[in-house]
C-alpha cells in the first residue's frame, strides 16, 4: 500500500506534495476512485441508451427532492456574496496577479479547460496559488514587473479542478493511477486551505463537466472525508458548480441538494454545453444537430430555456447563479473593439436582466464592462437571490428542442472550426491551455465543441452552403489549406495529426483531452 510519486521532483515541489497532501490523496482515492470509475461506467451506459432511442428528462426517483420547498443551500461564504463579475484563466505566475489585480469579485483559478496538465503545471499552478495567498508572489518580464495590489481590492480565489473523467499519471496510489479531480482539489486544500480562511475566506472551488446528481454526491464525499482529515468543520469547502453537460441540465435541483452544505450555486457554461448537446445525442440525426457554433447565441430555444431554468433552480434553494464566459480580447482594432463591446454588453445585459447574480470574462480588459452592466442592475445590492423568476416553468421538451435552433452550416464555419482546433492543440500540446485566437480567448471547450461539430456534419453528410458535402477529404484539405496560412506551418503537423484523428475517426473519443494527455511524459 504505497503513495507514490513518479513525476520528477522540482524546486519547491516538496512545499505542494507534502506527506500530508500524498496522505490525503491515498485516503480519496481508496475510498472514492471505485465509485468514481462506476460514474464513468454510468456515463457510458446511459450514452448507449440514447443511442438506442431513449432521451433525456427530469428523474422520477429524485422528483420528492424536487418538490420539497424546505430545503436551502447553505448561505453564501466570505467572499462569495458579491460576485457580479468573475474573471478565469489558467494558474500561470502572470495570469495569477493580473486575475487577483483585475478587479473582479472572483477569478476561476483553472486547473481543467484553461491549463494543459502537464505535470508543471499541475504543481507549479499549486506554487503559484500557494505564493498568491501568502502575498509572496511577483513577475517579471525584460520590460515589465507585476505585483499583487493591497488585499482589499483583490479577487476571491476559486480553484476549478480538473474533470471526474481525467487521470493523473504522475501520483499512483497501489499502483493505480489518481484522478485529477481528487488530486487537484487536494493539493490546494492541504497547501492553501487553513491560509484561505485566516485571511478571512476559505477553500473555494468550481467543479467541472458533471453529468449527475451522483458525480455531486461523490465530491461532497470527498469534501466531508477531507473536512474530517484536516480537522475542519463541515461545510468549510465551498463549491460552484458548471452546469456545461447536457445530462446535468436535468438535474440542477438535485446537484445542489447533494451539495447543500458546501453548495455555492451553478454556472452556465456555454461551449461546454453546446459540446455536450452534440456528444450525448451524436447518432441521432439532424434533429440534434448544431449549425456553425459562433451562430448559437445563449437565446436560441434550447440555449435560454436552459439558462432560466438555471436562474429558477438557484433562487430557489437561495444558492448564485452565475452566467456565461465572455471570451472576447480587446483588440487594438478601435472598430472591432466597438462591436465586441457592445456584444458584450448586450450579452451582459440579458443576463443581469435575467436574474444571475454576476457572470465570467476572459480578459481584464473586460472586467469594467461586465460589472458596470451589473451594478446598474444590482445597485447597492451584492446579488439579487431575492428574483426568483417563479414565471420559469421550463419543460424537458424545451431543454430537448434543440431543432428549432436557426442558422446554417458555411464553409467559413467549418473553417473556422478547423483553424481555431488546430491552433489551439498546438499551444495545448506545448503546454498553454488558454489561448488568444482572432480576439477570442480560446480552451479546451472550443476544441472540443469545433471538432465534435465537424463529426457530427461528417457522419450526417451535411451540405455546406457552397453546395459542398462534408467528408473526410474535404475536412483533411481545408486543414491543409488553414495551416499553410499560419506562420510556421510545420509547428501544426502533431496538432494537425491529432485534431483531424478526433475529429474524422469513426468512433467518437468521449474526450480529445485523453488521447493527447498520453502524449506527455
Amino acid at each position: 500500500m504505497s503513495v507514490d510519486v513518479i513525476g520528477p521532483m522540482g524546486e519547491r515541489y516538496d512545499e505542494i506534495l507534502s506527506e500530508r497532501a500524498l496522505e490525503l490523496i491515498g485516503l480519496l482515492h481508496r475510498a472514492l476512485n471505485p465509485r468514481r470509475l462506476e460514474l464513468l461506467e454510468r456515463r457510458q451506459a446511459r450514452q448507449q441508451e440514447i443511442a438506442a432511442g431513449g432521451s433525456l428528462g427530469f428523474l422520477d426517483e429524485t422528483k420528492a427532492v424536487r418538490e420539497d420547498p424546505s430545503w436551502r443551500v447553505a448561505d453564501a461564504a466570505p467572499g462569495l456574496v458579491d460576485r457580479r463579475v468573475e474573471i478565469t484563466g489558467p494558474t500561470d505566475r502572470k495570469m495569477t496577479i493580473n486575475a487577483l489585480n483585475s478587479g473582479a469579485k472572483v477569478w476561476l483559478a483553472d486547473q481543467e479547460d484553461a491549463n494543459t496538465p502537464t505535470w508543471e503545471n499541475v504543481v507549479g499552478g499549486q506554487l503559484n496559488l500557494l505564493d498568491a495567498i501568502s502575498r509572496k508572489i511577483d513577475f517579471s518580464t525584460a520590460t515589465k514587473s507585476y505585483a499583487l495590489k493591497p488585499d482589499d481590492e483583490l479577487a476571491t480565489i476559486v480553484v476549478r479542478p480538473r474533470g471526474w473523467h481525467l487521470p493523473e499519471k504522475h501520483l499512483l496510489v497501489d499502483g493505480e493511477r489518481t484522478s485529477g479531480s481528487l488530486v487537484d482539489f487536494a493539493l490546494y486544500l492541504v497547501a492553501c486551505g487553513q491560509l484561505q480562511l485566516d485571511r478571512g475566506a476559505g477553500p473555494y472551488y468550481y467543479l467541472p463537466k458533471m453529468e449527475s446528481h451522483l458525480e455531486a454526491r461523490l465530491w461532497n464525499d470527498a469534501f466531508v472525508l477531507a473536512q474530517d482529515f484536516l480537522g475542519l468543520p463541515r461545510g468549510t469547502i465551498r463549491a460552484t458548480v458548471l452546469i456545461e453537460t447536457y445530462p446535468a441540465a436535468f438535474e440542477m435541483e438535485e446537484i445542489l441538494y447533494e451539495l447543500r452544505e458546501h453548495s455555492a450555486g451553478l454556472n452556465a457554461g456555454r461551449w461546454d454545453f453546446m459540446f455536450s448537446v452534440i456528444k450525448t445525442y451524436r447518432t441521432r440525426g439532424a434533429d440534434f444537430q448544431l449549425p456553425d457554433r459562433n451562430s448559437v447565441t445563449m437565446t436560441v430555444p434550447f440555449m435560454r430555456a436552459y439558462t432560466e431554468l438555471l436562474v429558477r433552480t438557484c433562487h430557489k434553494r437561495g444558492a448564485h447563479a452565475i452566467g456565461g464566459m465572455a471570451a472576447f480580447i480587446p483588440s487594438k482594432d478601435p472598430a472591432v473593439n466597438e462591436q465586441a463591446f457592445a456584444k458584450v454588453e448586450a450579452d451582459k445585459t440579458r443576463e443581469a436582466g435575467d436574474g444571475f447574480d454576476g457572470s465570467w470574462v476572459a480578459h481584464p480588459g473586460m472586467v469594467e464592462t461586465c460589472k458596470a452592466v451589473f451594478s446598474s442592475v444590482l445597485g447597492d445590492r451584492p446579488n439579487q437571490l431575492d428574483v426568483l423568476r417563479e414565471d420559469v416553468h421550463v419543460t424537458a421538451e424545451q431543454l430537448l428542442d434543440v431543432a428549432s435552433t436557426p442558422g446554417s452550416v458555411t464553409e467559413a464555419g467549418l473553417r473556422n472550426n478547423i483553424s481555431v482546433a488546430i491552433q489551439y492543440l498546438a499551444a495545448w500540446l506545448e503546454g498553454t491551455g488558454a489561448v488568444g485566437i482572432f480576439n477570442l480567448m480560446e480552451d479546451a471547450a472550443t476544441a472540443e465543441i469545433s471538432r465534435s461539430q465537424i463529426w457530427q456534419w461528417r457522419q450526417n453528410n451535411v451540405v455546406l452552403d457552397t453546395g459542398a458535402t462534408v467528408t473526410t477529404d474535404l475536412v483533411t484539405k481545408l486543414a491543409d489549406e488553414e495551416i499553410a496560412k499560419l506562420e510556421d506551418p510545420a509547428r501544426f503537423a502533431t496538432a494537425r495529426e491529432t485534431f483531424l484523428a478526433v475529429a474524422l475517426d469513426d468512433e467518437y473519443i468521449d474526450f480529445l483531452t485523453l488521447p493527447a494527455y498520453e502524449r506527455f511524459k
